[in-house]
């Protein structure tokens, strides 16, 4: 017989329905705050301002109670750069591996920590170590903050960040010319090195409340004999550009320099190739748009930084300025990286790299080529305009310089990417200086200060700025002709396709 089903009574509670499962939020992701931006920014700004600040103080240190011989005092001036360039690379991969924040305090401690080494040095030797101590903080600064902002900075306005980046680095070298004016005319070289102090308090503290931690990766390569070769390379070629004005390029020391550094660098590349886990795989330098990011970086920077050699002496000697005066003049190469980096940033997601790109070097070689017309009956008002067709080709090409070596490295690798990124900036700047002093030195054998001879230096100056804008439009040609190529993998990728698994 068929059991029929038990109909539930009328006044029977209807069963509890069942829940649906409800799925578990995605974890939040922590975004790049405006103060947060502006805190990186303040770091980028401090760590690259050291590099041109001590050059205006050269005077007052060398007739310090220190008593430097011209060695220890070239020593002094450029041992931050050298220690902070070779050590870019190795900074950026260690912030990848052990966390981006807790390297960017570390590197701001380190910084304040040589500032004060430095400014209470009482011996050449010590004063040479306290700037060491600071090329190691700075090295760790730097890549770190490009770093955090590429993790924090949703897709779609990571390119206007990087900008914002590049903006603080490049206005890192004007603050650096204002600062050391305005110290070496009313404070001391003591107050300086005192001044970078609580500024590393105050970054750290600042760093601690607004800047959020990124994703630490332990899978990220470190090679501790990878960062050793590479560090040792960067080191040897540096020193050897900075010490070739001095020496002579055919000189045993410098030849030595650049002997060692190309074997290191070959060394690196062997022991890269073969290593399972590389800290820079030789192999993304197929890459012909990484190529061209990196070699226009150093471009840009060559001829930025052989500017702000010149322009110094330039002032001070053939138009009568003071110290606060000149550091105060250069103030309109702000105006164009301030206003027109966004911009290119703009014109890039819509063109593509290569027209700001071309456009911007060729604007910094054309701003060259008119300030080596320059001479003493020049007025200031001229002069202006001539940096600020330079500050406008720096402005227009940084931020796709920048985004190219991002974009052709491995999410995972933002750091060393950053690291990459500021060691081709330093090793640009370095030669700058090395092109123009050695050129300057040919022509006007004499030191500045013989009024007499002011019509010689000018002269000399513009050749100098000559040689340098041939260099920086020729090499333009290079970096326009490795973006005609696709990036990796048969495929040029953007920056926010690049990094959009950083996190």
């Amino acid at each position: 017989m068929l059991r029929h089903a038990r109909t539930p009574r009328p006044d029977a509670p209807a069963p509890p329905p069942t829940p649906n499962p409800t799925p578990t939020p995605p974890p939040t992701r922590a975004t790049l705050t405006r103060p947060a931006l502006l805190v990186l920014c303040a770091c980028v700004l401090v760590a690259q301002g050291m590099v041109a600040a001590v050059n205006l103080l050269i005077p007052q240190l060398a007739a310090s109670t220190l008593r430097p011989d011209p060695g220890q005092l070239l020593w002094a001036v450029d041992a931050y750069v050298i220690v902070f360039a070779a050590l870019l690379i190795p900074a950026g991969a260690l912030g990848d591996r052990y966390g981006r924040k807790g390297a960017l305090l570390a590197g701001l401690g380190l910084f304040a920590t040589g500032g004060a080494v430095s400014a209470l040095a009482t011996a050449p030797a010590v004063l040479i170590a306290g700037r060491g101590l600071c090329g190691v903080g700075a090295a760790l600064i730097m890549p770190a903050t490009m770093s955090i902002l590429v993790h924090l900075s949703p897709p779609q306005r990571r390119g206007q960040a990087l900008a914002t980046w590049t903006l603080a680095a490049g206005l890192g070298g004007l603050a650096g010319n204002v600062g050391g004016g305005l110290a070496g005319e009313f404070l001391t070289w003591r107050a300086l090195f005192w001044a970078v102090v609580p500024l590393g308090a105050l970054l750290a503290a600042a760093v601690a409340r607004t800047v959020p931690r990124t994703p630490s990766r332990p899978d990220a390569a470190v090679d501790p004999m990878g960062a050793v070769l590479l560090a040792g390379a960067l080191f040897a070629v540096v020193y050897g550009i900075i010490e070739g004005p001095s020496y002579g390029w055919g000189s045993v020391r410098v030849l030595g320099a650049f002997g060692a550094g190309a074997g290191l660098l070959a060394a690196f590349t062997l022991h890269g190739l073969r290593t399972a886990r590389p800290l820079l795989d030789p192999r993304v330098f197929a890459s012909r748009r990484l190529r061209a990011g990196a070699l226009g970086i150093g471009t840009g920077f060559f001829g930025l930084f052989a500017l702000f050699f010149v322009n110094a002496q330039y002032l001070q000697y053939a138009k009568g300025f003071s110290p606060a005066e000149t550091g105060l003049a250069i103030v309109p190469l702000t105006i164009g990286m301030a206003l027109v980096p966004r911009f290119g940033a703009r014109l890039q997601e819509r063109t593509g790299p290569r027209l700001p790109v071309g456009a911007g070097l060729g604007l910094i070689g054309a701003g060259l080529l008119l300030v080596s017309t320059a001479d003493a009956g020049t007025p200031y008002a001229v002069y202006a305009l001539y940096l600020l067709v330079l500050s406008v080709g720096t402005g227009l090409c940084a931020p796709s310089l920048t985004l190219t070596v991002v974009a052709e490295l491995p999410a995972h690798q933002a750091g060393l990417g950053s690291g990459l990124n500021t060691a081709a900036r330093e090793i640009g700047a370095a030669l700058g200086v090395a092109v123009v002093g050695t050129v300057l030195a040919s022509r006007f054998p004499g030191a500045p200060g013989d009024p007499g001879q002011v019509a010689a230096f000018t002269d000399a100056m513009g050749t100098a700025l000559r040689a340098v804008a041939c260099v920086v439009l020729l090499v333009s040609a290079a970096v326009v002709a490795g973006y005609r190529a696709p990036g990796r993998g048969g495929r040029g990728r953007d920056a926010a396709t690049a990094v959009e698994g950083a996190s």
